[in-house]
């Protein structure tokens, strides 16, 4: 029975330390250089079109088709997968939104050898208009 009991607090303390991980990430810092970048896109129907799809084709599984992070890979991933309609991501600027996109780190994959950056800037533009 003691040794029940001691199994069973081990695992509360695993789970507690699993979870505070998961709600805890670290800051994504983003280099100058991109931070200040504009998206060289315009926002018209074809761009936001062709964005959406591109979204679908590369974003949607993990990040879900309205950007709430709950796509059918979501709960295989670590990390806080944002809110594309929430007011912190769309205040990020262009620049942050294309080097975290783009570039990535840890889950989230690198997109330099899968797309361009024009198209990048046009999936940008897509997710824009969740927090619309």
């Amino acid at each position: 029975m003691k040794t029940l009991k001691i199994l069973m607090i081990i695992g509360i303390v695993s789970f507690g330390l699993f979870s505070f991980n998961k709600l805890t990430q670290e800051e994504w810092k983003v280099p100058a250089k991109y931070e200040k970048m504009k998206n060289i896109t315009k926002d018209n129907s074809g761009n936001l079109a062709i964005g959406k799809s591109l979204y679908s084709k590369h974003c949607k599984s993990c990040h879900g088709s309205k950007g709430y992070g709950d796509g059918t890979k979501a709960a295989n991933l670590k990390g806080d997968l944002g809110d594309f309609s929430s007011k912190k991501f769309q205040s990020q600027s262009d620049g942050a939104l294309f080097y975290k996109s783009y570039i990535g780190r840890k889950d989230m994959p690198n997109y330099e050898k899968k797309m361009s950056e024009e198209d990048m800037w046009i999936t940008i533009s897509y997710m824009r208009t969740m927090g619309k």
